[in-house]
């Protein structure tokens, strides 16, 4: 799934005269898992999930939904473009930053802190939140929010683009058309929009325009991540590898933040094992437009 943003991108002209400032109003790009550390919290200490998930993996789909269209779908050319948006994107501050660590909840599910391979000490979030900006013509002032968390309410990825409403509210509907693109589990894009109810009312409805690959593609074999990587590896195919320059970028625009949370031991806000993380993550989004629903957790 995060291969067909290229082709999503790229090979659908409908979306190209979308893909900018003037129609987006912000990118959601999410991770999310409903376990915690499940005794390897030993591991996972030292870094965090800014580390884990944040610098890497999600920096790599932010750069193939932003970056602008490649010369050919040569590996080089293809990483040029992600290394100029990613040299286009300010180093991350702690005011656009939420991090957080989940506790015990009621049902008997530890919290970070309890896990015994854990310094009771730690402040190491196990749920970060963080929103970046590029500068450049295409994506400046739109907001690209960038979130991974442990042991919250459920588990999946996706990349959400939320499109501008319409300037002439005919219909006194609040809702905004969102493209959603699912990556795990149950891979699928969705076309988020409002819809008119059968019958002799006028009463809306939103809905979603549905590409479930699990009943469009039934019987397709879908590869392991890293299966398709060590396939690609032998074939001498760089396009799914980072480049020296892009992994040079994606570092700068974290490393002052991480720097300031480990040496003044920022405490991360505590958070219920099995919640969606903590409250001011969501005040956040509400600042910048985004109301969450019900129909995200389709």
């Amino acid at each position: 799934m995060v291969q067909n943003l290229m082709v999503l991108r790229f090979a659908n002209a409908v979306w190209e005269p979308l893909w900018n400032r003037h129609y987006v109003k912000s990118v959601k790009i999410t991770f999310k898992e409903n376990f915690g550390t499940e005794g390897r919290g030993g591991y996972f200490d030292p870094y965090g999930i800014i580390r884990d998930v944040v610098q890497n993996h999600l920096m790599q789909i932010f750069a193939l939904v932003a970056m602008e269209p490649p010369v050919t779908l040569n590996a080089e050319d293809i990483r040029d473009e992600k290394v100029k948006v990613l040299r286009a994107v300010p180093p991350l501050t702690l005011q656009n930053t939420v991090i957080g660590q989940y506790v015990a909840d009621t049902k008997g599910n530890q919290g970070y802190l309890d896990d015994t391979t854990v310094p009771k000490d730690s402040v190491t979030p196990t749920y970060a939140q963080c929103v970046l900006y590029i500068n450049n013509a295409r994506w400046m002032g739109v907001p690209f929010i960038l979130k991974a968390a442990k042991a919250v309410d459920e588990r999946k990825a996706e990349i959400r683009i939320t499109f501008h409403p319409h300037p002439v509210n005919l219909f006194d509907v609040e809702s905004s058309n969102e493209l959603v693109m699912r990556v795990q589990p149950n891979e699928a894009i969705w076309l988020k929009q409002v819809t008119k109810k059968p019958g002799l009312t006028s009463e809306l409805a939103v809905r979603y325009l549905d590409l479930s690959y699990g009943s469009a593609f039934q019987g397709s074999y879908n590869p392991d991540a890293y299966e398709r990587l060590i396939l690609e590896a032998v074939r001498g195919n760089s396009n799914l590898f980072v480049r020296v320059d892009e992994l040079d970028s994606a570092w700068k625009i974290f490393t002052p933040l991480l720097h300031k949370l480990e040496e003044e031991k920022i405490q991360p806000i505590k958070y219920v094992f099995g919640t969606r993380g903590p409250k001011e993550a969501d005040d956040v989004l509400e600042n910048l437009g985004h109301v969450f629903s019900v129909n995200e957790n389709r």
